[in-house]
């Protein structure tokens, strides 16, 4: 795709390989990043602020390399749905996306040349009515403590519970891949 080299900081295995399937060489370098944000953000600003968060963490460190950093957040009534903190709170999270349209927002920050280049993209996610039994028996099996909203579209879940999206399908598994493109071509 590029004669630069990537860094890809991130754990996400989904953004991992959607990186793969765009053809990108990249390297995975983390960084601990608080990941906290001013309560006067909106909803929309928060995903690019935290990611532009985690690009800062690598101001010293990159010459020639690109570094990518996402931060994706679930959003409903205007409430962010973080990462669950246990079991229940995956459950409750997920009883409040049941049978309502939510929006996912990736922020996207690219730090190339000591330049940051952020971008965010928003999906809207319609749940059909998910019983008690689908959501308990998907958060014992996948144990979705590492996602916003505690849950991953290409996970049971979303394949049989997400009657539509408006909006990046990638964007809502973590990077949206088309915008992506299009960004690192101006680069």
């Amino acid at each position: 795709m590029s004669p630069h080299k990537f860094i890809l900081a991130s754990k996400s295995p989904r953004r991992q390989e959607l990186l793969k399937l765009m053809g990108v060489d990249f390297r995975i370098v983390l960084k601990e990043v608080d990941e906290s944000y001013p309560a006067s953000l909106k909803p929309e600003e928060v995903a690019v602020y935290i990611a532009e968060k985690k690009a800062r963490a690598f101001d010293e460190d990159v010459t020639d390399e690109i570094v990518l950093t996402a931060d994706t957040i679930v959003c409903i009534d205007d409430k962010i749905l973080g990462k669950p903190e246990n079991a229940a709170h995956a459950i409750k999270m997920l009883e409040t996306l049941s049978g309502r349209m939510h929006t996912v927002i990736t922020g996207v920050c690219l730090f190339y040349k000591q330049q940051y280049h952020s971008f965010s993209d928003v999906s809207e996610v319609y749940f059909s009515e998910l019983s008690d039994e689908e959501i308990t028996s998907y958060v014992e099996k996948y144990k979705p403590f590492d996602k916003a909203g505690s849950y991953g579209i290409q996970e049971r879940i979303g394949l049989i519970g997400i009657e539509r999206i408006n909006g990046s399908y990638t964007n809502v598994v973590g990077l949206p891949t088309e915008k992506l493109y299009q960004e690192l071509k101006k680069l």
